[in-house]
Formats: structure tokens, C-alpha cells, sequence
């Protein structure tokens, strides 16, 4: 049984390589066109909203859902939707270049399949994996991701600048049908839905909420995670920028940073999955969080000419970024039912995500008037008084 589990993991984790790889390749070459198109911060950021605001949204409904449907075949049916979406962008580009208003939409609508993909996966991770398992598991799951990330930005570059990023988008395609192909070899036990007299939308979207807010220290790092999405999350889309704007260096260097960013969080994850646990959830995410915060400060006042600093901070960023998100997601999975889990997942997903809109909203004028470089310096501030407040509250708890 307990290598059952591990032969489990090893099949969908294989998949989901294929998936995230070519999923990294579309993210760094989409964002890179636009940065390369339009040099402009407001265009990323719309950009940003479109990709992020209907998972926010959506989130907290589809979780009453998804603790009734089969997680596994919702995994299968956001895939193929993700699939077919950049199938129809990849057909735009071949047929010419689409208007801003088509790349939006289409980011809005593999916005709302990866709103039923990623917690519905969140979700099945405790119906296969050992209890006591879940936090080495969420290493695991770091390192795929990061992996994925490594080669990805760097590929993407590469297809984009040969072919086109219609050719890359296509890619993609394949790497979705893959994924789903590994998922189909699985067996994911559906948990036994919770019986609800006159059971109703509502009434089940209340009790997830009331669910949610019963474990008070969920809600205290939800809250926390919140501050830190405002600030960080748009410089998800702002690396490109400073790599262009900054350092006056085109797509190539834009991809180093970001393969060397995930091979830093390679070694975070594999460091997490070693450690796993040695110290509690809550001391590796202040850890974490402090951690970002000085590279982000100290990449805000870092010389033009210092490029190479950059990507050093940037490994050191990623090394530190599994410590929170493996952590954070295993306390979610100890901390509530299996049956209930997929809505409650789904709240806390979206208020992370709609944290991401609000700092887009704010990013794009700020950069565009203030620069780039502000953005990293203050946000860096926020992140390690956010660190140094989680510590702080729950130095005293066992796990």
C-alpha cells in the first residue's frame, strides 16, 4: 500500500510534467509578445486580470460543486478545455496577428477551466497520499512545477523566436492531451459527498464558508497570503519588464530569470521534501516570506549594470517560494475533511487569486509612472513584515 501510493503519484506527477512544461512555455511567450509589442505595464496587466480574475471569481462556487463531482474527470475536462483554447489562439496567430481584445479573452477562458483544474487536483492529493505524507507530497508537487519552469521560459523563447507563438501554443495542446493520458491510467477514489437535508447551491456555498472559518489559523495565513498576492503576484508579469526596461536586455536574458528562478524553486521543493518535517508549516512559511522580501528589496535598488546580481536574487527568490506554498496547502489538506475539502480549497484559492487583481490594478499605473524597480522595493517591504507577523503569531504553536 505504501508504495501503491508513491506508483500513483510517480504516473500523474509524469503527466502533469508534460502539462506545466508546455503551460510555462505559452505564460513566458505570451507575456514576453506583449512585453516586446508594447512595452507597456498596463497591457501586462490587463493581461494579468484576464488570466487571474475568473479563477478569483469563480473559485468559491465551483468548490460546492466539485466536492459532489468526480475530481478526476474534472481534472480531464479543464485540460481538454485548456487544450482547445490554445488550439483556437495557435489558429489566430497562423492566420495573423489577433488584437489584444482575442488574447484576452482567450487568457479569460483557460482562466476559468484552471479554476476547476487546480483545486479539484488539490483536493485528490489527501484521498491518495498518507496523512503524515501530505507536506513531502507538496514538495514533490513543487519540484514538478519548478522543473517544468526551468526548461520552459527558455523553450518558449527559443519555438517563439524560430516559428511563431502559434507553433508554441500548439505545443501546449500536446502537453494537456498528455497530461489527461496519465490521468486516465489512475484510480482516485471519489469521497462519499456529505449528506445535506434540502441540500441546495446556497446553503452547501454557506457551509463551506462556515468550514473554512472554523480552523482559525486557515483563515489568520489566508489573510497573510492575501497582503503577500497584492504585492507580489504582479511581478509575476513583471520580470520580462525589468529584464527589457532596466537592464536593457531582450528575450533570452528574460528567460534565464526564469529558468533560474525555477531551478531555485527545485531546490526549495527538494529541500522541502527532505525537510519536511523537521520544523512546523508555519516556520518554513515566515521563513519563505522573509526570505522574498529582502531579494525583492534588494533588487529594487540594484545597478543597471548588475544583471547578474538579478539572477541571483531571482534563484534565491525561487528556493524560497515552495516553503511557503507546500506548507501552506498541507496544513489546508490536515486541517479539513475530504468531502469537504474541494470547496473549502476553492475559497481559499480565490482569495488568494483575487488578491492578484487588486496589485494588477495598482502595478500598472505605479510602474509605469514610478518604474519598475519601485515595485520590487516596496513590495519587498510588505512581504517581510508579512513574514515576520506569521512568525511571530505562531511561534508558540506546535504545527
Amino acid at each position: 500500500m505504501n508504495t501503491q501510493w508513491k506508483q500513483t503519484f510517480a504516473i500523474i506527477f509524469s503527466g502533469q510534467l508534460f502539462s506545466i512544461l508546455t503551460s510555462s512555455m505559452v505564460q513566458f511567450s505570451i507575456i514576453w509578445h506583449l512585453t516586446e509589442k508594447t512595452e507597456s505595464a498596463a497591457v501586462l496587466m490587463v493581461a494579468g486580470l484576464a488570466a487571474f480574475l475568473p479563477q478569483a471569481l469563480l473559485g468559491p462556487f465551483i468548490g460546492v460543486w466539485l466536492d459532489r463531482w468526480n475530481r478526476k474527470k474534472t481534472m480531464i475536462v479543464a485540460d481538454s478545455s485548456i487544450a482547445f483554447c490554445s488550439l483556437l489562439l495557435g489558429a489566430y496567430f497562423f492566420l495573423g496577428e489577433p488584437s489584444l481584445g482575442v488574447v484576452y479573452a482567450i487568457l479569460m477562458i483557460r482562466s476559468t477551466a484552471s479554476a476547476f483544474h487546480a483545486p479539484a487536483f488539490q483536493a485528490s492529493i489527501p484521498l491518495i497520499a498518507p496523512e503524515d505524507q501530505l507536506t513531502r507530497v507538496a514538495g514533490w508537487h513543487q519540484m514538478v512545477f519548478s522543473f517544468s519552469n526551468v526548461i520552459g521560459p527558455a523553450l518558449g523563447i527559443a519555438v517563439y523566436s524560430a516559428t511563431s507563438l502559434g507553433t508554441v501554443l500548439f505545443l501546449d495542446v500536446i502537453g494537456a492531451l498528455l497530461a489527461n493520458l496519465m490521468l486516465m491510467l489512475v484510480t482516485i477514489h471519489q469521497p462519499k459527498p456529505e449528506t445535506i437535508q434540502k441540500s441546495s447551491f446556497f446553503l452547501e456555498f454557506k457551509l463551506g464558508w462556515q468550514e473554512f472559518v472554523t480552523v482559525k489559523p486557515i483563515v489568520i495565513i489566508t489573510i497573510a497570503t492575501a497582503i503577500f498576492g497584492i504585492v507580489f503576484m504582479p511581478l509575476a508579469t513583471l520580470f520580462p519588464l525589468m529584464t527589457l526596461s532596466h537592464f536593457g536586455r531582450g528575450g533570452t536574458s528574460a528567460s534565464i530569470v526564469e529558468a533560474v528562478f525555477s531551478i531555485g524553486m527545485i531546490v526549495g521543493g527538494a529541500l522541502l521534501s527532505v525537510l519536511a518535517s523537521k520544523f512546523k508549516d508555519t516556520t518554513y512559511m515566515s521563513f519563505s516570506l522573509v526570505l522574498i522580501g529582502f531579494t525583492c528589496v534588494l533588487s529594487g535598488v540594484i545597478d543597471s549594470k548588475a544583471f547578474i546580481g538579478f539572477v541571483f536574487l531571482s534563484f534565491l527568490m525561487g528556493a524560497a517560494a515552495p516553503l511557503f506554498n507546500g506548507p501552506y496547502m498541507a496544513m489546508i489538506q490536515k486541517a479539513y475533511e475530504p468531502e469537504r475539502l474541494g470547496r473549502v480549497i476553492s475559497f481559499v484559492t480565490s482569495i488568494t487569486l483575487l488578491s492578484s487583481p487588486i496589485g494588477l490594478v495598482l502595478a500598472g499605473p505605479v510602474v509605469d509612472r514610478y518604474g519598475v524597480q519601485q515595485w520590487f522595493f516596496w513590495s519587498g517591504v510588505v512581504i517581510v513584515f508579512t513574514g515576520l507577523f506569521i512568525g511571530y503569531k505562531f511561534k508558540s504553536r506546535n504545527r
